[in-house]
């Protein structure tokens, strides 16, 4: 068993969404995962990651939403400082973006969030800032219903690849 897997296991509850949250922000979910303990595998981890998170709301989805920064910022305000550091690393393409780029994201986070109500969230992990805008601009064409479903989807990619971070600490 990984020893990380294997120490939260045995946590104190709060210590134990904490983890969680650093992962996905939705406390419902992460004190379903706390709940079900122990987990013996990676990969009963993540099946069972998966099988709470599609048993989420809206309201769900939108909690761990909000701790993601907009795409091409720094910080969400909900977000822990592990999460935050994530975001960072999986946003890194932005630092080298040409400012007409992040112009037109900013522009187009605005955008976004008017048209749905939530922040755009795109699984940034290998996307450079253009292939993030493009998405955006693309993604702004859906309808509410299924824009909130491919940013449930994407939630849940960012969590598998949190897991993983989490799991090799």
């Amino acid at each position: 068993m990984n020893s990380v897997l294997a120490g939260w296991n045995v946590a104190d509850p709060k210590s134990a969404v904490n983890a969680m949250m650093n992962c996905c922000g939705a406390h419902r979910w992460a004190q379903a995962m706390v709940d079900h303990r122990p987990v013996m595998t990676n990969t009963e981890l993540r099946a069972m990651a998966d099988r709470f998170w599609n048993n989420m709301t809206e309201a769900d989805w939108m909690e761990a939403f909000a701790h993601h920064p907009r795409i091409g910022e720094r910080k969400a305000s909900a977000a822990s400082g592990q999460s935050s550091v994530w975001s960072a690393q999986e946003q890194s393409s932005t630092q080298s973006a040409a400012e007409v780029v992040l112009a037109a994201l900013a522009e187009g986070n605005a955008r976004y969030e008017e048209t749905f109500g939530f922040t755009y969230i795109v699984c940034a992990t290998g996307k450079s800032t253009e292939e993030m805008l493009a998405i955006l601009q693309l993604r702004l064409t859906n309808t509410r219903q299924s824009e909130l479903r491919e940013a449930a989807e994407q939630q849940r990619q960012i969590m598998h690849l949190r897991l993983a971070k989490w799991l090799e600490q």
